[in-house]
């Protein structure tokens, strides 16, 4: 199965500034990426409180990737403009994706990060994939997906739930799949976020 690759972008946005930002990025961000050359599309995760985004794009390889730096850096300079905030980047191994079925408005995502030894990156993700079908039985379960980092050790995992009451009702049966599985793969959860889905136009294959 071919490797597919994402860069994912933390805002630490002005929180009067999200929906602005947000309009940019649909209105200016996403048609520019969708002309550049491997481009699968791309995702917004947004904390309206704490005024956190997450724009990830994936990529259809490496090449097409580290091609897109260019571009994409002057994309996140205004990006960051228009969110009234700082950015972070993240270069990731998307080695797991499943799909119950796609998204839709009022959707919202738990993301978890991980740590763990690069030796153990491929007990990790052999672990997560056994926990996935528990991960389905959750109520407004949608989709689910695991990206890596193998030479940093770290991994990220997110959650996407039909709406936000189905997210919070699946909060203590999946902090036992986190507990149980983070111990399983001998490693550390690091911090868990839950987000609106504010955009979901990532078009990568099921990973499974």
């Amino acid at each position: 199965m071919p490797i597919v690759f994402a860069r994912s972008t933390t805002i630490r946005a002005h929180p009067s500034y999200i929906d602005v930002g947000i309009k940019h990025v649909r209105d200016v961000v996403m048609p520019t990426l969708a002309d550049v050359e491997g481009c699968l599309g791309m995702s917004l995760l947004v904390d309206r409180e704490s005024g956190r985004c997450i724009a990830t794009s994936s990529w259809r390889d490496e090449e097409s990737l580290r091609a897109s730096e260019g571009p994409v850096r002057q994309l996140r300079a205004a990006a960051a403009e228009t969110f009234h905030g700082t950015t972070e980047v993240s270069r990731w191994d998307i080695a797991v994706l499943h799909r119950d079925h796609h998204s839709e408005r009022g959707a919202c995502c738990v993301v978890t990060w991980y740590k763990a030894e690069p030796a153990h990156m491929d007990r990790a993700v052999d672990v997560w994939k056994t926990a996935l079908p528990r991960m389905e039985e959750l109520d407004g379960f949608c989709s689910a997906g695991l990206m890596l980092d193998h030479a940093a050790g770290r991994g990220v995992s997110s959650l996407t739930f039909d709406s936000v009451d189905a997210m919070h009702a699946s909060r203590d049966r999946l902090e036992e799949i986190r507990t149980r599985g983070a111990s399983e793969a001998n490693a550390e959860v690091l911090e868990t976020c839950e987000f609106e889905l504010a955009i979901a136009h990532l078009h990568v294959p099921e990973m499974a």
